[in-house]
Parts: structure tokens; C-alpha cells; sequence
């Protein structure tokens, strides 16, 4: 009871730390749902974010719920991931950077019965946090307007996951999530003449709705020792019961009246339809290369916009674009069973590419490339050698024609508890 409840409280104390955090500096989180997550873990994000086919009954693949049935019967498995990121931006010749720290994931996984396995967390899907502002003179007088961009917020989901092996090697999996999360963005323009309005836009948007996502795995001896398993899953793409609502104030600087109008676009945001697969291959334990690819439908789902033709609120269609990914990793172990402490450390290595999912003026967002490495320290003592410290250390290049480039140096540690909770202990 005493360890369920100290799990309790540190799923509760990951819970409050993303409701507190944005994660993010990025102005790419101005446009949709916000920067995308990456919802690689500790094991996985030193080796390019590789999750179709990682299948260990020491981890918590939450990306996949297929694997939940590796678990075995005496582990109970606790996953806490931390990270601080350092980002440049740079536009023409302007040059900024930016320091963000954020509470990452929180994930528990165990075992109820034969081949059958639970696992429960708390993820992020997306970041909302932006501050910067722009000026423009006005004709060819003195008067310059600047304007001003905020945004804060981001989406999370909370889930319950469950994985079975119906025959040798087949798994099926499924996490059933509550999500939720709001973003609110302010635009405000002002000018240097006192007597000219100042104009404020306001965008705000909450959800609270369900996600479903499933996975499938299949592992085959392929040579004495050597396993290679083929992995896939879907994501359910849906609405997310958010109306969308946009204030707009005038306010006159000489008269001090405010003039606000307001309009609301009902259940006006969605998440799409996600589908992956990849295959990892596993030699004596000790060596596993992975490549995944996945595909989210953005291009199906509206957003809510104003028109710039008609000045109205409208839900605009390819809002978004498909996004593609493409990831790839290795992890090593030189020697599991050495006594020399560093033959027993995992070695990573990886990268991956994607394609944008947003528009941005009229032509496709930031392509992302990214490279990791990393590594998993096995952390031992007199009755425990399965848990492991996973650092890792991730570079990431967004890029656009015309757009502001991001170059991001993340480091992230993930700890991971293995525990024997569920041993029986006998005396003679």
C-alpha cells in the first residue's frame, strides 16, 4: 500500500508540473494545437525516438501498449523524465536565444496476469509559450505601430494502458487517454501617437475530451541468437470538445472607451489520424537497431481563423499539412553480464526527419531534423540491478525558407525505477 501510494504521489506531482510548465519559447507554438511533443522517453530519445518494435520487459514503451505484455510477473516499473532545453533563434540577422526546463513524462508499468500487462502515465501532446513583438512605421510619418504576440498553454493526456499476448510473439495493445489542455494567444497592437486606438485580439480555446491509440507486435527467433519484431499502431483522429472564442477591444488612448465584440466556433479543434510502423532487430541482447516511420493526417482537420478576405471567424480548411517521420537508432550494450561497470552501460545513438504539419503564409512550416545520442546507467545495489539512469543529449534544426530557424541542444534525464515489488519471500 505504502509503494502504491508513493507512485500516487508522483504521478500527482508530474501532474502539477506540466499543468505549470509551457515547455517552449518557440513562435512556431503561435499556430494550431503548439509545438509538437516528442514523446520519446528515457530509453528511447538517445536513439532517435525509435518505438514500433522496442519491445523489453524492463521499460515503459508507452508509444506502443503492445509491449506492455513483456513485463514480467515481480517488476513493478516507475518512469520519470526531466529536461532543459537551449535554443537560437535567428531571423536574417537577428539572433535570440531562449532557456526552457520541463517536467517531461511520468509512466508505471505492471503486470495483473500471465502475458498481460497495465501501464499508466501522464505525457504531453503539445507546448503553447511565445513572447515577442515587431514594429512598422506608419507611411512616412513619425508614428510607428508595434505589435505585440503572447501565447501560453499546451495539451496533455493522461493514460490507462493495457497489453496482451494473445499467441507467441503476437501482441496487441491499447491506451485509453483522457486529454486535455487550452491555449490562450493575445495579439495587441499599439502606436507612438497617443491619440491613435489601441487594438487587442484575444484567442482561446479549452478541451476536454478522450484519445485511443492501439499497437500491435510480433517478435520472431530469427537465428539462435537473434529476435526481430515488426511493430504498428494507430492513433483515432477526432474533435476534442473545444470551442473556440475570439475577443476583440479597441480601446481610444484620449477617451478611455472601450469597444469589445466577441464571436465562438463550437467543438472547433481536432486531433488527427496517426499511423505507424517500424521493426527492431535484436542481437544476443546486447545490440538493438531500430527505424520507425510515421504518418499523421493533419491535412484533413480545420482550425479556427479569421478570414482575411471576409474579416469573420471561420474554420479554414488545409490549415495543416500531412506530416511525415522518419527515425532510426541503435542501443549497445558491450557486455551485459561483465563485472567492469562500463560494459553494462547502454550505448545510444540515433536521428530522425520530419516534415511539417502546419502552414504557415500561404507555404509548409519548418522541416525538423534531429540527432541523439545517449546513455543508460545501470544503477545497482545489494538487491537491485535493473534500474537505470537515461541521459541523453538531443540537437534539433527547424528550418523554412523565409522563416525563423531554431536550433535546440536538449538534455534530457529520465530515471527508471525496476523494482522486485511483487517477489515472494520465503524463510525456512
Amino acid at each position: 500500500m505504502k509503494k502504491l501510494l508513493v507512485s500516487g504521489l508522483l504521478l500527482g506531482f508530474g501532474v502539477l508540473s506540466m499543468m505549470a510548465q509551457s515547455g517552449t519559447k518557440s513562435p512556431y507554438s503561435q499556430y494550431g494545437l503548439g509545438v509538437l511533443s516528442d514523446q520519446s522517453q528515457g530509453f528511447n530519445r538517445g536513439m532517435g525516438g525509435v518505438f514500433q518494435g522496442f519491445r523489453s520487459g524492463n521499460q515503459v514503451n508507452m508509444q506502443n501498449p503492445a509491449s506492455y505484455s513483456a513485463v514480467d510477473s515481480l517488476s513493478m516499473i516507475f518512469d520519470l523524465g526531466v529536461s532543459g532545453t537551449l535554443t537560437n533563434f535567428k531571423e536574417g540577422d537577428a539572433k535570440v536565444n531562449a532557456k526552457t526546463a520541463n517536467f517531461e513524462y511520468a509512466t508505471a508499468l505492471f503486470r495483473v496476469l500471465p502475458k498481460f500487462g497495465v501501464s499508466v502515465g501522464i505525457v504531453p501532446y503539445t507546448n503553447v509559450g511565445y513572447s515577442y513583438s515587431t514594429k512598422q512605421k506608419v507611411g512616412n510619418s513619425s508614428t510607428t505601430t508595434t505589435t505585440s504576440f503572447e501565447g501560453t498553454g499546451g495539451f496533455r493526456q493522461v493514460y490507462l494502458g493495457l497489453g496482451y499476448e494473445f499467441f507467441k510473439g503476437f501482441s496487441l495493445g491499447a491506451n485509453i487517454s483522457y486529454f486535455w489542455g487550452s491555449y490562450e494567444r493575445d495579439i495587441t497592437v499599439t502606436s507612438s501617437d497617443a491619440y491613435v486606438k489601441t487594438i487587442a485580439k484575444e484567442y482561446e480555446a479549452e478541451a476536454s475530451s478522450y484519445k485511443l491509440d492501439f499497437g500491435a507486435q510480433y517478435q520472431h527467433k530469427i537465428g539462435k541468437n537473434d529476435w526481430l519484431t515488426v511493430g504498428a499502431t494507430l492513433g483515432l483522429g477526432h474533435k476534442i470538445n473545444a470551442d473556440a472564442n475570439l475577443l476583440v477591444s479597441n480601446t481610444d488612448t484620449q477617451t478611455g472607451l472601450i469597444a469589445v465584440t466577441g464571436d465562438s466556433i463550437d467543438n472547433a479543434l481536432s486531433i488527427p489520424m496517426t499511423i505507424g510502423a517500424g521493426v527492431s532487430y535484436n542481437h544476443n541482447h546486447n545490440l538493438i537497431f531500430g527505424l520507425d516511420y510515421q504518418w499523421m493526417r493533419w491535412s484533413k482537420e480545420p482550425f479556427p481563423v479569421v478570414d482575411e478576405a471576409t474579416n469573420k471567424f471561420i474554420l479554414k480548411e488545409n490549415y495543416y499539412t500531412d506530416r511525415h517521420k522518419l527515425s532510426g537508432g541503435i542501443d549497445w550494450i558491450p557486455a551485459p553480464m561483465s563485472r567492469r561497470f562500463l560494459n553494462r552501460v547502454h550505448y545510444r545513438f540515433g536521428g530522425s526527419y520530419a516534415t511539417p504539419y502546419l502552414k504557415i503564409k500561404g507555404q509548409d512550416g519548418p522541416k525538423e531534423l534531429s540527432l541523439s545520442a545517449g546513455f543508460g546507467i545501470p544503477l545497482v545495489n545489494s538487491w537491485n540491478n535493473r534500474s537505470v539512469l537515461n541521459v541523453s543529449f538531443q540537437w534539433t534544426n527547424l528550418s523554412a525558407k523565409n522563416l525563423v530557424t531554431e536550433n535546440q541542444f536538449r538534455i534530457t534525464i529520465g530515471l527508471t525505477f525496476n523494482e522486485r515489488w511483487f517477489a515472494k519471500w520465503k524463510v525456512d
